[in-house]
């Protein structure tokens, strides 16, 4: 609901264009979905996706904690951020990439996981090694089986590195997602149902920040 109501506004603006960014595509992008309404879609990863995404315009190796490349300044009306943010060790720069991407008015779509949720505590709280090992357990796709690093991942933390990248007062919500995202096998989607449901009624717990910030 985030991307399409971004998508709204984005079409006010700009009606003739509207250009986004996917920031950290990785393999399948939530965009997919929405790319009748997308003029032209540009994806970003650290790596180049084999085989090459078609649905994208193009592709970019960028490093989001880098100096950003080739992407241009102002150059985008929508830019999603899905489950990246956890992954980076500098996630302030990326963010100040971000902002400076956008254009004017323009708006970011973010995910990341909460640190606040029990199960995502437990996992950071592991030894990196340890980490390397359960990933490929829980994640639906071992192409998403990539370490975590959790350095921005409470609400607290997205709201102050949003604010210090420069955008304004963002919205967040807290929402359940650990069995969506632990569905590979059975039993890991099992212990993710478990954990939304043990977490449904304290919001501030749930596994998953979504956070909508404006340029």
């Amino acid at each position: 609901m985030a991307i399409s109501d971004a998508l709204d506004e984005a079409e006010h603006r700009s009606p003739a264009t509207v250009v986004v960014l996917d920031a950290g595509c990785g393999r399948k992008s939530p965009l997919v979905r929405f790319r009748g309404r997308i003029d032209r879609l540009v994806g970003v990863d650290l790596h180049e996706p084999d085989p090459p995404l078609a649905y994208l315009d193009e592709f970019v190796v960028v490093d989001l904690c880098g100096p950003g490349g080739n992407i241009p300044d102002d150059a985008f009306d929508l830019i999603l951020s899905h489950f990246t943010l956890e992954h980076l060790a500098d996630p302030s720069k990326a963010l100040k990439n971000m902002h400076r991407w956008l254009r004017p008015g323009g708006t970011l779509v973010l995910t990341t996981v909460n640190r606040r949720n029990p199960f995502v505590a437990a996992y950071l709280g592991l030894p990196r090694g340890l980490q390397r090992r359960i990933q490929p357990l829980v994640k639906a796709r071992l192409a998403d089986a990539h370490p975590l690093v959790g350095a921005c991942n409470d609400p607290d933390a997205i709201r102050s590195g949003l604010s210090a990248a420069g955008f304004g007062s963002p919205d967040l919500e807290m929402v359940p997602n650990l069995a969506r995202a632990w569905s590979r096998r059975l039993w890991t989607f099992a212990i993710g149902a478990v954990g939304d449901v043990v977490t449904m009624a304290s919001a501030s717990r749930r596994s998953t920040i979504l956070a909508v910030a404006r340029k």
